[in-house]
């Protein structure tokens, strides 16, 4: 036989036996119960995130991997019912996003292994035993800390030194711990302050509108937009109510002060999901998720918007702009 026709005839034969390995090769099967709605812009750049990381590690959609999203839209209704659907399909994995949808795919399976994103005291709602030894079938990467309730307060204040009574919004069937979460370091920095605290619960667009409206009648409101799976949903009504009525606002999320809210702090959610990937990754690959430590974030964004700032008659202090990731102007 010549040469080249044994080269060919190997080369072949080695194509052959590499199409076999990837025809025989297990597609895995992940699970994705989203807080967000499916039109959502952040939910959708969070997940290309994580396709993106399960990509660099080489899981490849079609491949070796297939992915089916559920995305709830902020109900709980829909949050429950769609654990329930993903959970009888058996996947190998399942991403949770929020605090709510980790907490409805906990009652749902107790098996299957599960990575939470963006859940906020995940071992006060029970779902870990603790950050290093999550000791079941949950872990995951924590989006914010309880400190952060005084943190935005501080911010509030600091932007807006006018400021004496502030509103401290969350949907009690959304928000971490019923919205018990923050509320003792809010508590903290009104008193250290000198602010009057409202506790504003919210479970509709009606109710926030309520709020920023009795907020408005006099000088001097805050408020301050926890972060809580429902207000971010219904962020964009929060934002044009506390334009109308005049009200400085901070926000979790730092797309909030880039669609028109004052300032936002939070952790960056599109790196968490990134970082997610590799949680999902290395439980595909045999790791057990109580073998896999909560992880706190990273990284965090501080965004001001100095045209909602304008808007609000607010000279925002230089100190204050020099610490600031973004700027919007």
């Amino acid at each position: 036989m010549r040469r080249r026709e044994f080269t060919t005839l190997l080369g072949g034969a080695l194509s052959a036996l590499s199409f076999d390995v990837r025809a025989q090769e297990r597609i895995r099967r992940i699970g994705v119960l989203m807080g967000y709605g499916e039109d959502d812009a952040e939910g959708q750049s969070s997940v290309a995130a994580f396709v993106q990381g399960l990509r660099e590690l080489g899981w490849v959609i079609g491949r070796n991997v297939l992915i089916d999203y559920r995305w709830s839209a902020g109900d709980v209704g829909h949050m429950n019912m769609f654990a329930d659907e993903l959970v009888t399909t058996r996947p190998d994995v399942i991403l949770a996003h929020t605090t709510p949808v980790t907490g409805a795919l906990h009652k749902a399976t107790g098996t299957l292994p599960i990575v939470f994103a963006a859940a906020s005291d995940p071992v006060g709602d029970g779902f870990i035993a603790s950050l290093s030894r999550p000791g079941g079938n949950i872990t995951g990467f924590v989006n914010i800390e309880g400190s952060m309730g005084g943190k935005w307060m501080e911010i509030l204040k600091e932007i807006d030194p006018r400021v004496k009574r502030v509103a401290f919004m969350f949907n009690p069937d959304t928000a971490p711990a019923g919205g018990k979460y923050f509320a003792a370091s809010f508590d903290a920095a009104t008193k250290s302050l000198g602010v009057e605290q409202i506790t504003a619960a919210v479970r509709s667009d009606g109710d926030i509108e309520s709020v920023l409206e009795t907020l408005g009648r006099e000088p001097g409101g805050g408020l301050v937009a926890t972060a809580d799976g429902f207000n971010t949903v219904h962020r964009k009504t929060i934002i044009a109510a506390s334009a109308r009525s005049g009200i400085p606002t901070t926000y979790h999320l730092a797309r909030s002060a880039r669609e028109g809210g004052l300032v936002s702090y939070g952790a960056d959610v599109a790196d968490i999901f990134r970082r997610c990937s590799s949680y999902v990754d290395r439980i595909l690959r045999g790791a057990r998720p109580s073998d896999l430590p909560a992880q706190v974030p990273t990284k965090f964004e501080f965004v001001i918007n100095l045209k909602t700032a304008k808007s609000l008659s607010l000279i925002v202090p230089p100190t204050l702009l020099a610490r600031a990731d973004e700027v919007i102007e």
